[in-house]
């Protein structure tokens, strides 16, 4: 009788938790590869692409043939290791369908440095050439399910509709890309290109945890 009792406070525990904290009791969830991801439309930090405080969505990319998400923000060493490929990124890809697009998705109450306005100012000071937008809801992390920063899904557009292809690291080597022996991303973008299967769809994102709001 005592054990059901338990089991019982521990059931009841767990939901108030997840009423409670809704983001967090989803955050883990969202897409797998093969999934039809949703489109979005957020204010745009990056004055270059569409103008700064427009918002951006998916269907502002006319001749795209896919998108290449990544989930990132400003504080995160991790995410600041890999602006620069993802700048490269975006200057090799967008030309063949696959721009970047940079969604910053953390709580920006309890990390300012990663608010809109420092969203803008670290646009300019790196030169980004891809939109950075301001994800304030977090709905659409929520959605996908990202949970680091960066956190990369590769979508690949099919008519109106589009489609999860790869999820996961940018590479193999956060700190040294120098040493990067496995390019995720780029072969699997490669891949689709190519009109090939992509062989490896999933591997763990590495980075900052997503700063959930309380």
């Amino acid at each position: 009788m005592k054990m059901k009792y338990f089991v019982l406070l521990l059931i009841v525990g767990f939901a108030l938790t997840a009423m409670m904290y809704p983001n967090q009791s989803t955050q883990t969830q969202g897409y797998q590869v093969g999934d039809e991801a949703i489109g979005f439309s957020l204010k745009n930090a990056n004055n270059t692409v569409n103008g700064i405080g427009e918002k951006v969505t998916l269907s502002d990319y006319k001749n795209a043939k896919g998108y290449i998400v990544i989930f990132t923000c400003n504080h995160c060493p991790f995410a600041k290791a890999y602006e620069d490929r993802i700048i490269d990124l975006h200057k090799k890809y967008a030309p063949k369908g696959y721009p970047i697009i940079a969604i910053s998705p953390n709580d920006a109450i309890s990390y300012p440095d990663d608010n809109y306005a420092n969203m803008k100012v670290r646009s300019k000071e790196k030169g980004f050439n891809f939109a950075y937008l301001y994800d304030e809801t977090q709905e659409v992390a929520t959605a996908y399910g990202a949970t680091k920063t960066p956190h990369v899904y590769l979508l690949e557009k099919k008519g109106d509709k589009n489609y999860v292809r790869y999820i996961g690291a940018i590479d193999d080597n956060t700190y040294n890309p120098e040493e990067v022996t496995e390019k995720h991303l780029e072969k699997a973008t490669d891949a689709l290109l190519a009109g090939n299967k992509i062989e490896k769809s999933f591997t763990r994102a590495v980075g900052c945890s997503i700063k959930w709001k309380k």
